[in-house]
């Protein structure tokens, strides 16, 4: 088959969105003919410098960007680039239009940025659309914001307000409906999408981990010393991040001669430290900054679980870093921690209040703390999740059987009359014709 892939962000040896893009043209290369649509910027040199050393034979590169915008990183990372971004989606659409004359794609499938309310334009293309995953439905619940700073609440005011706008938008909601398919990272994200008018969503992770990091991730046993309970919290500290319920649930907790340890930085660094001197918790409450990576896995190793109370992960990449390194995972049953964590892996805690959420927290930490058999046989369990859901290999194949599905429908169904173009196709084309 000949698969067109669209990455906005791509990079190998990456995580996030560029890896995401990578990992997953990479994959389905290994079993068809992809193409990918990707900017040049500083990516395209990394990109290539690793084909040459690893070449990927049925992967071509197509590198485009605005002419008149040549660097989308050139005015910072927030407004000016989502802009960048919705205008390289519409010229990928002639990109794509171009290249489908020449070559006849059998699937189109977006993959990042992974958000639901930009629109992607190659939808408009007479083939079956695979939209996603994407994300970005999901919210911090209202209760849990009379705990946020004033900056903090006009943040989840404007992100809800530009997620709104973005839903409205008439090419978002055409996406929707001639999407195949749609892949949503969360309930949250499917929830609004079956609102915009999706009929097919599948509730899917994004996030994958090659082979080379299963293996790395693994030489990081469960800790033996059980003199020393250490729990641990990686990533930016920021409002949603949920931190500060993890440092409340620990002095909640009361474990004697344990300690809390927090990797990363951020604007609310300052809040939690102060906090953890008001709780009691100061001299046990860690904070070590952010840390090269090396240095990261090595304190996820003198640990005994991950601590991820977020409050709106449409991702949640540290869970399956931390469940790959054998440890169980506490969070909040919110996002993308909710679709990987399970019972068997971790504890998801119900978030219907702080205080409710606090509590729960503070029990995990109490099992886990002084039940040794349970946290090994989590941990464990949490392993065997990662390599049999989430390794990139196998979220490779699982894409190529749904391409093939796409294009082989057994039955005809909504799902194969929605890969036909509507009657209107040429219509729709020729209208973003006049816009640019």
């Amino acid at each position: 088959m000949k698969i067109l892939i669209s990455a906005y962000s791509c990079e190998p040896g990456k995580g996030s969105e560029p890896g995401v893009g990578w990992n997953v043209a990479r994959e389905v290369a290994k079993h068809h003919e992809v193409w990918v649509l990707t900017r040049p910027d500083e990516s395209g040199a990394i990109i290539e410098a690793e084909l040459a050393q690893n070449p990927v034979p049925n992967l071509h590169m197509v590198y485009f960007t605005l002419p008149f915008w040549q660097d989308s990183m050139r005015w910072g990372q927030s407004g000016a680039m989502q802009l960048h971004y919705y205008l390289w989606q519409i010229q990928a659409y002639f990109v794509g239009r171009r290249l489908h004359r020449e070559i006849g794609f059998d699937v189109v499938h977006h993959v990042t940025f992974v958000r639901h309310s930009t629109p992607s334009f190659l939808s408009l293309l007479p083939v079956p659309f695979v939209w996603g995953p994407v994300g970005g439905g999901e919210s911090a619940p209202k209760p849990f914001w009379k705990d946020f700073s004033l900056r903090a609440t006009l943040y989840e005011t404007a992100r809800a307000w530009f997620r709104g706008i973005g839903e409205l938008d008439p090419f978002t909601r055409l996406t929707v409906r001639r999407s195949a398919i749609v892949r949503a990272t969360t309930e949250d994200t499917a929830r609004r999408l079956r609102k915009l008018g999706a009929n097919q969503v599948q509730i899917v992770s994004e996030t994958g981990l090659p082979d080379a990091e299963l293996h790395r991730l693994n030489q990081y046993p469960l800790p033996t010393d059980t003199s020393r309970i250490r729990l641990i919290s990686m990533g930016r500290l920021l409002h949603w991040k949920g931190f500060h319920l993890g440092v409340r649930a620990f002095a909640a907790a009361n474990l004697p001669d344990a300690e809390y340890w927090l990797c990363g930085d951020g604007p609310e660094r300052e809040r939690l430290q102060a906090l953890a001197i008001e709780l009691g918790v100061g001299d046990r409450v860690k904070f070590w900054g952010r840390l090269p990576r090396q240095q990261s896995l090595e304190k996820l190793g003198e640990c005994i679980a991950l601590v991820h109370p977020s409050l709106h992960d449409s991702g949640g990449w540290v869970c399956l870093e931390a469940m790959a390194a054998n440890r169980p995972v506490i969070c909040l049953d919110l996002g993308g921690p909710a679709v990987q964590v399970t019972a068997e892996t971790g504890f998801k805690i119900a978030a219907d209040t702080p205080e409710q959420a606090v509590a729960d927290l503070a029990a995990a930490m109490q099992r886990l703390a002084t039940e040794p058999e349970l946290r090994s046989q989590m941990g464990m369990a949490a392993r065997q999740r990662v390599e049999q859901t989430y390794a990139w290999e196998r979220v490779g194949r699982s894409l190529v059987q749904l391409y093939e599905d796409l294009k082989h429908p057994s039955n005809p169904t909504p799902l194969h009359q929605q890969q036909s173009a509507p009657p209107d196709e040429t219509r729709s084309d020729q209208q973003l014709d006049r816009v640019m």
